[in-house]
């Protein structure tokens, strides 16, 4: 219950980033999030008992994974603002099987049979939503691929290095790249901002601390077996929310693709939730949700959270 408030709070976060995207760039909604975003962190920060600087042990692996997150950050944020909610999650699902393609080259996973074949599985229930042969592909289609493979690439490095960094580097590098990338940007998208629209960035900035926090409560009283598919309940959030606000129908073949993707995606956690399958459970360990440097990375918060306690 506390994973499926979080993923409903995560998907409402979401609401607001498409609503927004209609008058504002990416760039300006990326770099408010991360802007009321800070005063939440530091406050976790200032709880942080570990001892240390913020030099990163490993910084080319975190030069990497900032700067992937950065990406990754704006292309989900403009995929939301012109594609459907339910085309935008069931493209992000694919997370785990390109988590489990890159664990072989980053993390040096021996990738069996089975879960290969839940990778080829998955990446045709990709194909089954974006229909290349009949529907016309667009920016925001190659956004919302760019934004799964980002996140997919953060997750690894994480898995590689998040032994030996401090929580306070992981959690502040990708939101002050962002906070500098976006904050050269706006100047050239730049539109006034409204006390309503200040007051749903600040929702969003609420909405996402608050459900990451719920995510750590939900792995700390389940195991992650059960917590790490609690994502997939989104597409029932992005089904919903599309209707009642943007009119927007899923059809046949995009419940039909996400399905596909979700139940390989499913299987990829069981196997890795058994013991002797995988030995650094790449997939169960990015803590389900796609790392965009505008919220503090949720397995990093837990980090901070268990150093203040």
């Amino acid at each position: 219950m506390l994973a499926l408030t979080a993923f409903g709070l995560y998907a409402t976060h979401d609401v607001f980033v498409k609503t927004l995207g209609a008058s504002y760039s990416p760039f300006q909604i990326v770099f408010f999030s991360v802007l009321l975003s800070f005063p939440l962190v530091t406050l976790m920060l200032m709880r942080d008992k570990t001892k240390g600087t913020l030099i990163p042990v490993h910084p080319w692996w975190t030069a990497l994974r900032t700067a992937s997150a950065v990406v990754t950050g704006g292309s989900a944020f403009y995929a939301f603002s012109v594609l459907p909610l339910a085309q935008v999650y069931a493209i992000l699902f694919a997370a785990p099987l390109i988590i489990t393609v890159l664990s072989i080259p980053i993390l040096g996973e021996r990738v069996g049979l089975h879960r290969w074949a839940a990778v080829v599985v998955g990446l045709i229930g990709v194909m089954i939503v974006l229909r290349p042969a009949t529907e016309p592909l667009g920016l925001g289609h190659a956004a919302a691929l760019t934004a799964s493979v980002g996140s997919s690439l953060t997750a690894v490095i994480i898995r590689k290095i998040g032994k030996d960094e401090r929580s306070a580097v992981l959690l502040v590098y990708p939101m002050m790249a962002n906070a500098a990338v976006m904050g050269a940007l706006l100047p050239f998208v730049f539109m006034p901002v409204g006390g309503v629209e200040f007051a749903m960035f600040a929702a969003m900035a609420a909405f996402g601390f608050t459900a990451g926090l719920l995510i750590i409560a939900a792995y700390k009283a389940g195991d992650a077996a059960i917590v790490a598919p609690m994502q997939y309940s989104q597409i029932l959030w992005a089904a919903v929310y599309g209707v009642a606000y943007f009119e927007e129908f899923p059809d046949l073949w995009t419940w039909i693709g996400a399905g596909v993707i979700i139940a390989s995606g499913i299987y990829i956690v069981l196997r890795e939730s058994l013991r002797g399958i995988s030995l650094t459970t790449p997939v169960l360990r990015t803590r389900s949700r796609p790392e965009t440097g505008t919220q503090p990375r949720v397995s990093a918060l837990e980090r901070l959270t268990r150093a203040a306690e």
